[in-house]
């Protein structure tokens, strides 16, 4: 059961960032810094808005929180208004397969990274692989 009333849930997700998230974005920034990885812009103007995007080399990077992408095991479903979360994180998940295909379609090179795996060293590993590899799908 949840422990806070249907409309102090509502404000607490509706806190929630798009962008800017400490949690995913911020945190990637700081492995990029730390890796010396440059060349990496922001606000990039292409079909599913990446979070990053390596525009001379076509790569398209997100970064998916566990809660709202649906990762298998660590989002965890609020118990109160279950078919709608259910509904909700199914929806971004469609959203998300729909953008790796048309991305892809168009030349681009998608790296999709979850939240919980940003530090991993093979999670850097794929991102170099990805920026100084031409010529291989990440």
């Amino acid at each position: 059961m949840d422990t806070v009333n249907r409309s102090k849930r509502s404000w607490i997700m509706g806190r929630v960032k798009s962008h800017k998230n400490k949690s995913t974005e911020l945190a990637l920034i700081d492995v990029f810094r730390r890796e010396k990885i440059t060349g990496w812009r922001r606000k990039y103007d292409i079909i599913g808005r990446p979070d990053f995007v390596f525009r001379s080399k076509r790569i398209a990077v997100f970064v998916d929180g566990c809660f709202w992408h649906g990762h298998p095991t660590r989002c965890r479903i609020p118990k109160s208004n279950r078919a709608y979360w259910e509904r909700k994180i199914e929806r971004n998940r469609s959203r998300d397969r729909k953008v790796n295909r048309e991305l892809r379609k168009r030349g681009w090179k998608v790296l999709r990274i979850w939240e919980h795996l940003i530090e991993q060293p093979r999670t850097i590993s794929r991102l170099h692989k990805a920026i100084n590899n031409d010529d291989e799908q990440a």
